[in-house]
């Protein structure tokens, strides 16, 4: 147990780079899917988007996952410590499944850069936000 204090904040910063991939990487899309016909543009924003998921984003998530697994496994108590964490881990799986479709939706707008509208993506930029607002509210206020 010695360590698990810089488990923990190896886990906190990891979430931070994680989540700042999430937040920005359908900012992109929204670029990509409104500006299609500006074809120098698009070249420059679908690499940015390949960098952020691949260099990023997806080592942050791999490093949330590890890191938050380690310490469950040393401290296997928070498993019995109330719904909170079990709330917490769901909103976390969630959080992984958005991630996987951010790369779906990056390999589908390469294909077709008008996938989807300019629109939808603004609103499922939205969708991190609020996972990650009831992720801090299980963890800091434990309301179960």
């Amino acid at each position: 147990m010695e360590y698990y204090s810089w488990i923990l904040a190896f886990h906190v910063m990891s979430f931070i780079s994680w989540m700042a991939m999430l937040f920005y990487q359908p900012r992109l899309y929204v670029y990509h899917s409104e500006n299609a016909d500006n074809k120098g543009f698009v070249e420059v924003v679908e690499i940015q988007e390949y960098k952020l998921i691949k260099y990023i984003g997806t080592p942050a998530m791999w490093a949330t996952i590890i890191s938050g697994s380690t310490m469950l496994y040393l401290n296997s108590g928070l498993l019995h410590s109330g719904g909170w964490i079990h709330a917490k881990i769901l909103f976390v799986i969630l959080l992984i499944a958005y991630h996987f479709s951010l790369e779906m939706h990056r390999k589908k707008l390469l294909q077709n850069p008008h996938y989807k509208p300019g629109k939808f993506y603004r609103f499922y930029n939205e969708v991190p936000t609020l996972l990650m607002i009831g992720i801090v509210i299980f963890v800091v206020v434990k309301p179960f």
